[in-house]
């Protein structure tokens, strides 16, 4: 069994064809653009969507942009957003919001676990 790190291949318009170590976390490269240019390549998790009452609240994943001019950017981080969910709240309503805040910051802490297990590995 081969140790060797899977290679991708993404066309630039700046560059041309690039070929970079795709980590074993990325989930692929579908929404890629061939009028990128090479500093907004990307590696990007799994998107994990943490809502509540069906709304977007945050959005999460790994990500690494090995050519960004940010030293910040090419470090392997997690990227999260937030959504737009704006609600006036009952008690009941705000009881249940708190749940879904414990049920994502459990899902962060995973992330943030599985962060350090990738950062360890690397001898980071």
């Amino acid at each position: 069994m081969s140790s060797e790190q899977p290679m991708v291949t993404l066309d630039t318009e700046d560059y041309g064809p690039v070929t970079l170590p795709e980590p074993g976390w990325c989930a692929g490269h579908t929404d890629h653009r061939t009028d990128s240019q090479r500093i907004d390549l990307d590696h990007k998790g799994h998107e994990h969507r943490l809502t509540h009452d069906g709304e977007l609240l945050w959005t999460a994943f790994l990500a690494q942009a090995p050519y960004a001019s940010s030293p910040q950017a090419r470090a392997l981080g997690v990227y999260v957003e937030q959504g737009s969910y704006a609600h006036t709240l009952d008690a009941t309503g705000l009881y249940d919001l708190a749940a879904s805040f414990d049920a994502h910051a459990d899902r962060l802490r995973e992330l943030a676990d599985q962060l350090t297990q990738l950062h360890d590995s690397e001898g980071q």
